[in-house]
């Protein structure tokens, strides 16, 4: 197993912290043969001379294989073994495009068997520290490889940074990824004297919103970009993330894991067989109407059953967030089998709607998510959303004509971040960017699959694998292999398949192996 994929063996608490993952579905096999020759390059030491605009280079020293010690510990308990990394140029600067920016960088250059492509790695939450983690499997794999804090330094559901201070919101919202971006590149040519031939883009949850981001204001950053579970329509997902941690911390309510995990596995019951495979995951969740009243408690009963009260939540969730005045959906609720992931939401564990709007929207340290007033709080916050962080913008078409290509992913039981949001998304890009968007964009829904990783399904994913090897043959994927391990056996396999299309089983053969099954519309048989 990867290192970056150790997340999946703790229990649904340690996996708040895993929240965002930018890198937890990528494989740790080699996709591209890498050359054995050390490269020719200038001395990593002199990077350290590197006049660049508006930036400071703090650290340029080389990295004997295996030595590497982080600096700081990741922003999510995870194990961490850099003891496998091969040798590499270490650089560390800070650019300051404005004078309240101090957006910190870290560049890692292979100091042998350079692949001659460059990986920018996305962040989580709000992303105050840079993901040294999520960097040495690419390294590993022969890329150059950057990441940033995205000009502040803090947790990552902390959200005190931006009060009071509108440039260093920019900063996190798009220019910090567009600054490490650009200096990247200029160190990867200082040290090897040359560009790299290809660039990528690599994030889930707030590293897919840095995505789309990317694409759509700096098209010409990256050639190839993986979006998972992107973030893009910030403020009303923090609403929903407040409205989910104003469930699970009331009292009155009682809703807690015992009741989610009662949930969940009612889901999986009512819905897992539809797709002509009982095997704990639903390949399409919109062709099941699941209803949380089943559960509801008669005749006095009080065990594996939920109150009234507890039913209207969950109903509610599910709901999403909504304009009351109005009826029109701000932020689609989540299809059911990922509700545990809701207990994550208490404080001490991942509160980020919470804190989002308590320090930055209302700034009232007194505020708690049951005194959100959707109408007033949520519609002002989108209003006043300078910095664009509910980026809304789908015409992509500049980043389609110079060949972009965008590989957007979402987990069908994602109960964090909506997957209808991308695929609402996926649709609004389709009709806004032209022909360029059927070649240059696909996205696939991961059945089964929870925020980023996890979950019951297939959750194994080489996405840095295939989109560089769509950058670079021109040909689209439209079926992708995902694993999932399974304990004392060999993983089982299944298709993703390129949305709408979903993955049916052939009615033959073992329903652990991708080969038996077809990609097909969705109804079809």
């Amino acid at each position: 197993m990867s290192r970056s994929h150790r997340c999946r063996r703790f229990s649904a608490d340690v996996v708040a912290g895993c929240v965002g993952l930018a890198l937890s579905v990528i494989d740790a096999r080699p996709v591209f043969a890498q050359s054995g020759g050390r490269e020719t390059a200038t001395p990593c030491e002199s990077i350290a001379s590197l006049a660049l605009p508006n930036t400071r280079v703090t650290v340029a020293v080389p990295v004997a294989a295996g030595a590497f010690v982080a600096p700081a510990p990741p922003p999510f308990p995870m194990p961490t073994d850099f003891s496998r990394m091969p040798a590499f140029c270490r650089v560390a600067a800070t650019i300051a495009p404005v004078p309240e920016s101090e957006i910190k960088i870290e560049v890692w250059l292979p100091a042998a068997g350079w692949n001659g492509k460059f990986v920018g790695i996305g962040n989580g939450g709000m992303s105050g520290a840079i993901w040294y983690f999520a960097m040495a499997e690419p390294l590993s794999l022969g890329y150059a490889v950057a990441s940033t804090n995205t000009g502040h330094d803090g947790g990552q559901a902390d959200s005190r940074f931006a009060v009071g201070q509108p440039e260093k919101l920019t900063d996190f919202s798009w220019r910090a990824v567009n600054e490490m971006t650009v200096k990247a590149k200029a160190i990867i040519i200082a040290h090897y004297g040359r560009a790299a031939r290809y660039s990528y883009w690599v994030g889930c949850s707030a590293g897919g919103r840095q995505g789309v981001v990317e694409a759509q204001r700096f098209p010409a950053d990256y050639d190839g970009i993986s979006a998972g579970a992107p973030a893009y329509n910030m403020v009303p997902l923090m609403a929903f993330a407040a409205k989910a941690q104003g469930f699970m911390t009331d009292r009155s309510l009682g809703l807690g894991l015992p009741q989610l995990n009662l949930i969940k596995a009612a889901a999986i019951a009512a819905c897992d067989a539809r797709d002509g495979v009982t095997d704990r995951v639903v390949e399409d969740p919109r062709t099941c109407a699941f209803d949380p009243g089943t559960l509801l408690c008669a005749d006095g009963n009080t065990t594996n059953c939920l109150t009234t009260q507890q039913v209207a939540a969950v109903r509610s969730l599910y709901e999403g967030v909504k304009n009351s005045r109005t009826g029109a959906t701000l932020m689609p609720g989540p299809a059911p089998g990922g509700e545990p992931a809701w207990n994550l939401m208490r404080p001490g564990v991942f509160p980020i709607g919470g804190n989002f709007f308590r320090q930055f929207v209302m700034r009232d340290s007194t505020w708690t998510p049951s005194m959100m007033d959707v109408d007033r709080d949520v519609m002002r916050a989108i209003a006043e959303d300078v910095a664009g962080l509910t980026v809304v913008e789908a015409d992509l078409s500049g980043y389609f004509a110079r060949g972009g290509k965008l590989l957007l992913w979402h987990g069908w039981t994602d109960a964090l971040i909506s997957a209808h949001s991308t695929i609402d998304y996926h649709q609004r890009v389709m009709a806004s960017s032209g022909s360029g968007a059927r070649n240059g964009m696909r996205l696939f829904m991961l059945p089964g699959v929870d925020h980023c990783n996890g979950g019951e399904g297939t959750f194994v994913v080489d996405v840095l694998g295939v989109i560089d090897a769509w950058v670079t043959s021109g040909q689209a994927p439209d079926r992708i292999v995902a694993q999932r391990p399974l304990p004392g056996s060999t993983p089982r396999t299944r298709p993703l398949c390129a949305y709408p299309q979903v993955a049916r089983y052939r009615g033959q053969g073992s329903t652990d192996e991708e080969r038996n099954f077809a990609c097909a519309a969705p109804g079809a048989r």
